[in-house]
């Protein structure tokens, strides 16, 4: 029999000599040099975390590890460049062996070269969002699915269901059971149409975005010869915010560490703020039971923010039982206590926030050195009207104006046309949503109704009229159509607020729960809308306020004009990462933050408790913390009275400086 010799490919010796002492602090240092075996790295807010990373991977260059045996993993693919380009400029060479990107990217990699052990061809494809859309669009109908015999959810949403469902690890009813329960009674026939999705993706060559992770994790756990081959390569494992990994994602870790057991997760838990896209706070808290021997680094020291604002921030952190204590400590020197801001109602914080931004400013800091967070996208719903009132130019992170979101703009599409019956674009986009609709029928429905409407009947009766010009998917839809319009004319005196909330009720939920994974939000944002409503007299008042944020400095305006000044408006996930001079975090009450679904567990109280940790932790210089008395309610009948956040109640009132606004008349 022959003997086997291994072929090592040459690679010039590295010699970096990079003084660390003078490069890192004592804790970072400590977690850079660690001996092998597994290593849990807690990097708290501002602390060097991807520092601390890069010069890991230059300290195992620096020993003599292969650059081909060591493993990088992050989650975006900006970070992954980032940390590919500090390392390059560290050791002053080629990291073209590096295996390192985020974990689909490297799973693409893997697949790419084991397809067929997988069932599928090395050439195989990956679809898009629309194209999984289109298939799982065919594979309910192979699945013999009677869309029509009951309220079905949308292709894009049977698709979220099985990413949900396949990311957590967990059975498809459990996920319907917490998350879709409005849907649980169809649980059997989205499992149908879930294998048949599978079925035409073998078919047809392709996978989509959850195979590139699921279909790795399968080939480790059936291939043993893969499995193997990529245990002995990779020989040193980091891996990037491990606090957000999903099910799938620990046991890929956990696999391809498990020869040579040198895996060193770095994050922290008090920044795990993504369960409800499939993140697991459990991977980081049970990662030292998992992997016996671990090391444990606490990274402390915050080069960010002030001694004040540190302080608040471990108070706020301090509350939650499941946690590997931190304490994070400060370098910078002494600043201003953050504000406690207590407002009359909403439009008072909106006011508050606007001049004080200007006021900062006016005192020397740039507007794009400010952000105001918030827990939910509706609670900056009365500061966007502010700003544009003030002329102060501000972006949002999402992209997209509060009235600008589609579920806002097709209910308000029911009010525009019942005050005007000639708006073709109100008219249209209703009748877009109905099923079988498209862009010819649209335009024929419309002159057909322009036609009838000119003979002179009511809105609701026109198009009652025309019923049977619509095509035969859309006639139950266009009668809940012709009936909701009707019922808005009816009692139109009402005000806008009772009519957004007649159109929610009328069918439109219903829409929202068939189209949308996050659907209670969206719902929530329509409830806030018709609470805000309430403060107009009329209807049209109503949506000319609204006109403010839809024409005024929109969006593509800012693009063709860009001023890169701007104060920037975000909701405290899509913020996480980002930091700023100034920061003030609104709408502090409870119910709001945290968010009245989340309280109604343990779990979720503790992630509302991390997330307002991640607001604080935004702020270098000054933090502002603000909330109203008073704000227009869903179901209230007008404005109700707010408990300030629970959170806030944990912090010592010595750590914050209250704020007594006083109004004040210039003319009085």
């Amino acid at each position: 029999m022959p003997r086997e010799y291994a072929l090592k490919s040459f690679r010039a010796p590295v010699e970096l000599n990079i003084d660390y002492e003078a490069e890192l602090n004592a804790q970072q240092l400590a977690a850079v040099t660690a001996t092998p075996g597994p290593a849990l790295v807690l990097a708290g807010a501002g602390a060097g975390k991807t520092r601390t990373l890069t010069y890991r991977v230059a300290y195992l260059l620096e020993q003599g590890i292969p650059v081909d045996r060591i493993l990088l993993l992050t989650f975006t693919n900006k970070a992954a460049r980032e940390m590919m380009d500090r390392v390059q400029e560290l050791i002053g060479g080629d990291t073209a062996g590096l295996w390192g990107g985020t974990f689909h990217s490297v799973g693409h990699r893997v697949l790419r070269r084991h397809a067929e052990a997988v069932g599928y061809p090395p050439s195989f494809t990956i679809m898009d969002r629309d194209d999984a859309k289109a298939l799982m669009s065919a594979a309910i109908a192979d699945a013999g699915i009677d869309t029509k015999a009951a309220r079905f959810p949308k292709p894009d949403l049977v698709c979220d269901i099985l990413s949900m469902s396949l990311n957590t690890g967990l059975p498809l009813g459990q996920v319907m059971e917490e998350r879709y329960s409005y849907f649980e009674s169809l649980t059997d026939e989205i499992a149908r149409a879930h294998a048949a999705y599978a079925r035409r993706k073998r078919a047809n060559g392709v996978m989509d975005f959850d195979d590139l992770l699921t279909q790795w994790l399968r080939l480790l756990r059936e291939n043993s010869e893969a499995r193997e081959s990529f245990q002995a390569r990779f020989q040193f494992i980091l891996v990037d915010e491990y606090q957000d990994t999903n099910q799938v994602q620990c046991e890929l870790i956990d696999l391809l560490g498990g020869r040579h057991h040198n895996i060193m997760a770095v994050g922290d838990d008090s920044q795990s703020i993504y369960s409800w896209r499939g993140a697991n706070f459990h991977n980081v808290l049970e990662f030292p039971e998992r992997h016996k021997g671990t090391q444990v680094f606490k990274i402390e020291t915050n080069y960010r923010s002030t001694p004040e604002i540190l302080d608040c921030a471990n108070a706020v952190i301090a509350g939650n039982p499941q946690q590997f204590e931190k304490v994070l400590a400060p370098v910078r020197d002494s600043g201003m206590k953050p504000a406690l801001v207590c407002c009359n109602d909403a439009n008072q914080q909106a006011e508050f926030i606007a001049q004080r931004a200007l006021e900062l400013r006016d005192e020397g800091m740039a507007l794009e050195g400010m952000a105001v967070l918030y827990r939910s996208h509706f609670h900056a719903l009365e500061l966007q009207l502010e700003f544009t009132r003030r002329n102060i130019p501000f972006v949002l992170t999402s992209g997209i104006r509060f009235f600008e979101q589609a579920h806002v703009k097709d209910v308000a599409a029911y009010l525009k046309l019942l005050v005007n019956p000639g708006d073709e674009l109100a008219f249209k986009r209703i009748v877009l949503l109905l099923p079988g609709v498209g862009a010819k029928s649209a335009a024929k429905l419309w002159a057909t109704f322009t036609a009838h409407l000119a003979k002179g009947p009511s809105l609701a009766k026109a198009l009652r009229d025309i019923a049977g010009q619509a095509p035969k998917k859309a006639a139950l839809g266009w009668e809940q159509f012709a009936e909701t319009l009707g019922q808005l004319e009816e009692e139109q005196a009402k005000g806008p607020g009772h009519l957004i909330r007649m159109v929610v009720v009328a069918g439109y939920e219903d829409y929202l729960q068939e189209k949308f994974p996050n659907y209670y939000s969206r719902l929530e944002d329509l409830e806030q809308v018709a609470g805000f409503a309430e403060q107009y007299e009329t209807t049209e008042a109503f949506l000319s306020e609204v006109a403010l944020l839809t024409n005024l400095d929109t969006d593509t305006k800012r693009e063709s004009n860009p001023d890169p000044e701007q104060i920037r408006l975000s909701t405290i996930h899509q913020a996480k990462g980002l930091e700023f001079d100034a920061v003030f975090v609104m709408m502090l009450c409870d119910g709001l933050f945290p968010s009245s679904r989340a309280i109604e567990s343990p779990d979720g109280e503790e992630e509302e408790r991390r997330l307002f940790y991640v607001a604080v932790t935004r702020a270098k210089t000054e933090l502002y913390l603000s909330y109203p008395l008073l704000r227009f309610m869903h179901g209230s009948g007008g404005e109700a009275m707010q408990q300030r956040s629970r959170f806030l109640d944990e912090i010592n009132p010595d750590l914050v400086e209250e704020w007594n606004l006083q109004s004040f008349d210039p003319y009085g």
